[in-house]
């Protein structure tokens, strides 16, 4: 469904991604984790073009992102993307946040966006507060909001990127719940999160990176079962991380 394939990308003289190579296929569930800095984000972003990269290839579905005859709008419909500031539109009603891009972009009639959204938020726990706005609604409950608004383009795949790192702490399950239980209909998701629990609970593949590029790419079994088959970067971050 996603495939990478030798990736590079700077600003400038800085190097933010180098030689980056591998695929999620159809329904797999990938998390992308390591340290501050170590590019995971831009990865993430670079796979719907939201960041441009200067060399290599990543197409979704077959389709080659960095394709100048790629229509990324119609590309970005496809793909769900969830970010780590849930981005809702302020100024519109939580129905309506859902609404207005399938109006727009999938061509849906009103009272068909609203059926589909309304069937959303109820899947994301969230119906009886179509009608508030935003501003009303804590973070735990704007991020489901985003979900759902991201999965009413019915996309092929969905990216997340840091989805609960913004979250106080009693928010963030509320959030993985909602992931999980996308993850285990057979969603394809790649997902660049520090939650270890999620990740072992429902991720197919690690993927470790650090300073730009992808050190580690195996299955969650080996990731975290055989540490000692790990890198030394990878050995440290996980000697951290799991302690908490």
């Amino acid at each position: 469904m996603i495939e990478i394939s030798h990736v590079d990308k700077s600003y400038g003289a800085f190097q933010v991604l180098t030689d980056c190579t591998t695929q999620v296929r159809k329904g797999e569930v990938v998390v992308v984790c390591g340290p501050s800095g170590s590019g995971k984000s831009t990865l993430i972003k670079c796979v719907n073009a939201l960041e441009p990269f200067q060399r290599g290839r990543i197409t979704i579905d077959g389709v080659s992102v960095g394709d100048p005859k790629t229509d990324l709008n119609k590309l970005r419909a496809r793909v769900g993307m969830v970010f780590q500031h849930f981005e809702l539109f302020p100024h519109l009603s939580i129905e309506d946040n859902l609404s207005i891009a399938q109006v727009k972009v999938l061509r849906r009639s009103a009272s068909e966006a609203r059926t589909a959204s309304m069937a959303l938020l109820q899947r994301v726990g969230m119906r009886a507060h179509a009608h508030k706005f935003p501003s009303q609604l804590s973070g735990g409950q704007q991020q489901r909001v985003a979900i759902a608004r991201a999965l009413a383009m019915n996309p092929v795949a969905m990216l997340f990127d840091e989805p609960t790192s913004a979250l106080d702490p009693e928010m963030v399950n509320e959030v993985l719940d909602v992931m999980v239980e996308l993850a285990r209909e057979g969603m394809t998701m790649m997902c660049v999160t520090h939650e270890m629990g999620f990740a072992r609970k429902v991720a197919n593949r690690v993927i470790f990176m650090d300073r730009g590029r992808i050190v580690e790419d195996c299955a969650k079994e080996e990731f975290f079962g055989n540490p000692a088959g790990r890198s030394d970067r990878a050995r440290q971050f996980l000697s951290k991380i799991l302690q908490h």
